[in-house]
């Protein structure tokens, strides 16, 4: 097999705007990011991506993008952009852009131009008439119809996002062309690749009410990798909420000539009740969560790629979510660390999981500033839902969780910001013990459990190529063995609070990586303490 650099590659995803504030203005900036690439040198991560800093009036975080090449004020400017480009590709790190281009900000020109009737941008976005009223019952993520009426045009518009959000018409090759142009310029600035936004949208056809995954989504992806991709040696991660390890390969097999992998989303859907929305909670359980990533293991052809993550900006916090962060917050997160590290896969881990950061609670509605938990919470309230359920679906699965600003130390707000400053959201206040200056002093910390995960997919073949087996053990121990050219690899994790006993039919030659203080010989009777997690290479 030919190894690509980001088969053997972790990337680590940062959230620009809660990364690390340079200016004194309270939000994370770019400049920011260029003064903390020693630490993430230090992690051993190849690659960021980074989440949108095109300009945008920020009615979502920066994906509504009214520029596509200019950067946001806040965030500084285009030298600094090619400062922190460069900075990073010395340190052997690349930069992966967040391209959104599924929509744009209402705010964008072309958008503004296709209001005024511009013959050139009138077909831009996806425009319908308003002689029927709305033209069908299609709703907005966001919550509500996905139509908007303009009167300019007095027709409606198409946003599957915020109102603020127009879906542009790749149907139109002159949209097509401008995405190609917009991806060229950044490749030029020496980026490494992008992350493309909710790129399975784009074959949507309204009319018929296809959204996801249509007939016209893959001939789109090959004229994109025929016009910018082709020849160079650069990443594409396809964000593909529908996808499934049969479909995977359309996206991702390289004969096909269109995305280097994509992400699934399945196991972060384990906590919903299916067929409802993502607010409709149920209770989590360890064999589904074996279940669905085993899957992805097993049924993914070897011509496909799969990413690995677990927690990213639209997703809470995992150690909040699987780990235990009252009783074992340590020894939890190092068991999600191990366990999705020794999967095949690209693995992407969010700012501050290598600390081992948590979800905050909030209770009142000022403290929210996601547009879909207020969308959410002002719908509930409208339908009389108790308060108590909204705000424990709002704790549970918000996007505000992943967005609280990274804790570097234990300094007034947490060294994000100086302390004259306020932070543009509040810093959790678990930073005084949660943060990254006391894990770099504690040789046992998360952060080196992360460091060592990183450092053995680059030095071990087997963790990038080998074979996946599940094995049949209680329903909160996964357990699964990787095998490549005759040496076998078990991963033992104990989802639970307290002592698993677990016999095993193999004899351990070798401890790799453990998160307790333990020697593994013999596996027949095995007492494992509360998540306690091991790696170990057998006879």
């Amino acid at each position: 097999m030919t190894l690509k650099w980001w088969q053997q590659s972790v990337f680590y995803q940062i959230y620009p705007r809660s990364f690390q504030d340079s200016n004194h203005d309270g939000i994370g900036d770019l400049n920011g990011i260029t003064a903390r690439l020693p630490y993430l040198k230090e992690l051993g991560i190849d690659a960021i991506w980074l989440s949108p800093v095109f300009a945008s009036p920020n009615v979502d975080n920066g994906y509504d993008v009214s520029d596509y090449c200019a950067i946001m004020p806040e965030f500084g400017t285009m030298e600094d952009m090619e400062e922190l480009i460069t900075a990073a590709n010395n340190m052997g790190i690349k930069i992966i852009m967040d391209l959104v281009v599924n929509h744009t900000s209402s705010e964008h020109p072309w958008f503004k131009k296709a209001l005024a009737g511009d013959p050139h941008y009138k077909d831009y976005y996806i425009f319908r008439s308003d002689k029927k009223g709305l033209p069908n019952d299609l709703n907005s993520f966001f919550g509500g119809s996905a139509w908007e009426y303009v009167p300019e045009r007095k027709e409606y518009y198409f946003h599957l996002f915020a109102k603020e959000q127009p879906d542009l018409n790749w149907e139109n090759p002159a949209v097509r062309k401008e995405v190609w142009q917009i991806m060229n310029f950044w490749l030029q600035k020496g980026v490494g690749g992008f992350r493309l936004d909710v790129i399975e949208l784009i074959g949507k056809i309204p009319d018929q009410k296809i959204i996801g995954d249509s007939p016209l989504l893959h001939p789109y992806l090959q004229e994109m990798y025929r016009e910018v991709l082709a020849e160079k040696d650069v990443v594409t991660i396809g964000e593909t909420g529908s996808v499934t390890p049969l479909t995977a390969p359309l996206y991702t097999d390289p004969n096909r000539k269109e995305l280097s992998m994509v992400f699934q989303f399945q196991h972060m859907a384990l906590d919903e009740v299916p067929q409802t929305s993502k607010w409709n909670l149920k209770k989590l359980d360890v064999s589904e969560l074996k279940t669905v990533l085993s899957r992805w293991q097993t049924q993914l052809p070897a011509t496909a790629w799969n990413s690995l993550f677990w927690s990213n900006h639209d997703q809470p916090r995992i150690l909040s979510r699987w780990g235990n962060p009252d009783c074992y917050p340590v020894e939890s997160s190092k068991m999600l660390a191990i366990l999705l590290h020794m999967m095949k896969g690209t693995p992407f881990i969010y700012q501050g999981e290598e600390l081992g950061m948590t979800n905050q609670e909030v209770s009142d509605i000022k403290q929210l500033d996601d547009i879909e938990s207020i969308n959410y919470y002002t719908k509930e309230r409208a339908n009389n839902t108790k308060t108590a359920k909204i705000w424990q679906a709002i704790n549970t699965k918000g996007r505000d969780n992943a967005r609280t600003p990274m804790q570097w130390s234990a300094a007034q707000h947490a060294g994000f910001t100086t302390a004259n400053v306020t932070p543009w959201y509040p810093i959790n206040p678990n930073y005084t013990t949660i943060n990254a200056a006391a894990c770099l002093q504690d040789k046992n910390s998360i952060f080196y459990t992360y460091q060592k995960l990183i450092r053995l997919r680059k030095e071990q073949p087997l963790i990038v190529w080998g074979d996946y087996h599940l094995l049949n053990t209680a329903e909160t121990i996964f357990a699964y063995t990787r095998s490549y050219q005759g040496e076998t690899w078990l991963i033992c994790a104990n989802f639970s609070a307290s002592e698993q006993t677990l016999s095993l039919p193999y004899t351990a030659k070798q401890t790799i990586i453990t998160n307790y203080p333990s020697t593994y010989c013999k596996l027949e009777q095995l007492t494992l303490r509360p998540y306690e997690t091991f790696v170990v290479k057998l006879h």
